[in-house]
């Protein structure tokens, strides 16, 4: 089943530095329907203002991933921690026992990012963070997996989580399969374009909440940008 979540419907404010679409309830917005997708705690769209962001707050036991858009967002935590992540990369952060980080876009121009939280397999754990680029052209076609929980799983960035963030860029025209496992559910938004995803239409920031398929097949209606995360 895939239940589509319209961009123009979903939770949200503005405070004049920080446009910000919650696709599940966060800060102010509450629906009780839309608390989390399994594991998936998080998933908002944010667009920040040059010369402004998130100063220093802290955080405990949250895996928490953000996808650059457009951009670039500059990261500094309690454990020494600097980095600058640019568009079309990734940066995650396990909280574990506890982090203090802030977040700037010291750009001159907007920032736009996707911000994902995703539930620990394990409370108590030492916090970390680290940065990589993801070249889209290395996903040109095709899921290439950006964050995951599994060892194995060369080139991405671990994180402390039964799950997986993976993204594709499509051209107009595009196929591209992600094969679910049973029992698992997965949640995807295109950061940019428009894809049917097993005939069902997503436009860019839409939210699609599947579960109950194991074969995800995403055909762009335009150039296109998906990012899909999978978990219990």
């Amino acid at each position: 089943m895939i239940r589509l979540r319209p961009f123009n419907e979903l939770g949200g404010a503005r405070h004049g530095w920080l446009d910000t679409k919650h696709h599940f309830s966060f800060a102010n917005y509450y629906d009780p329907e839309r608390l989390h997708w399994g594991e998936l705690r998080v998933w908002n769209d944010d667009t920040i203002a040059p010369g402004t962001g998130f100063p220093p707050h802290s955080h405990r036991d949250m895996e928490i991933i953000t996808y650059v858009r457009e951009g670039a967002i500059t990261h500094q935590d309690s454990l020494g921690n600097k980095g600058r992540t640019e568009a079309g990369d990734v940066q995650v952060m396990s909280a574990g026992t506890g982090i203090t980080h802030s977040e700037y876009n010291l750009e001159e121009t907007e920032t736009r990012i996707f911000q994902i939280w995703i539930i620990p397999n394990a409370t108590g754990l030492p916090p970390t963070w680290g940065s990589k680029p993801f070249p889209k052209g290395d996903r040109a076609g095709g899921f290439v997996t950006l964050a995951s929980g599994d060892p194995a799983e060369d080139g991405a960035l671990p994180i402390q989580a039964d799950a997986r963030v993976v993204a594709a860029t499509l051209n107009d025209g595009q196929e591209a399969v992600y094969e679910l496992a049973p029992g698992r559910k997965a949640y995807l938004v295109p950061a940019k374009g428009r894809v049917r995803v097993n005939g069902v239409l997503a436009e860019a920031g839409d939210g699609l909440a599947i579960d109950d398929e194991t074969r995800l097949t995403v055909s762009a209606e335009a150039d296109s940008e998906v990012v899909l995360v999978d978990v219990v």
